[in-house]
């Protein structure tokens, strides 16, 4: 009976054991990103790393040591001919590195997600998975460019960032040298 005494311990350990791998390939799982057709390498005309201090079509909205966002001066906002809440142009480092598109509504997230499958290339549907829910996120990634669209159905809003891949982690590191 002894011997049996001195399993538990050990069955213990092992049990936990299984518990930290476990949780160590829930967290491992990669975000799946779509891989994508045509990289843009910019955004409209404007290529990344551009300066835009020069552009008159574009107004200043915000300005930290490091970070300028602008928006167009006389446009309303719109992406894809799809009118959305704004459309931000960032610089890190005097460089043109992101896009923030925010919009509003069901169905003006069905037309961005339909515009960007149909530019970028279409998401994979797989038996058993969730197109529609409270948070949705897709991401294509190009050679030069990511595009990410977050939609959350129970605030009805949305997201689209385009960014630079090589500038836009420069937001990040700023941010954590300057406090900003």
């Amino acid at each position: 009976m002894r011997h049996a005494g001195s399993i538990w311990p050990s069955l213990r350990i092992m049990s936990r054991l299984g518990c930290v791998f476990a949780l160590l390939l829930l967290t491992a799982v990669p975000v799946f990103a779509i891989t994508m057709a045509n990289d843009p390498h910019g955004y409209h005309d404007l290529s990344w790393g551009i300066s835009l201090t020069d552009m008159p079509e574009l107004m200043v909205t915000r300005e930290n040591t490091h970070t300028i966002d602008y928006e167009f001066r006389d446009r309303q906002p719109a992406y894809a001919d799809i009118p959305v809440e704004s459309v931000h142009l960032s610089t890190v480092d005097a460089q043109f590195a992101r896009v923030t598109i925010r919009y509003r509504g069901a169905q003006a997230h069905k037309q961005v997600l339909q515009y960007l499958e149909r530019t970028y290339g279409a998401i994979e549907r797989l038996p058993g998975q969730m197109m529609r829910g409270l948070n949705q996120q897709y991401t294509w990634r190009g050679t030069e460019t990511e595009i990410t669209l977050t939609y959350e159905a129970n605030r009805d809003r949305g997201f689209v960032f385009i960014e630079s891949r090589n500038l836009a982690p420069r937001f990040q590191d700023r941010m954590s040298d300057t406090a900003e």
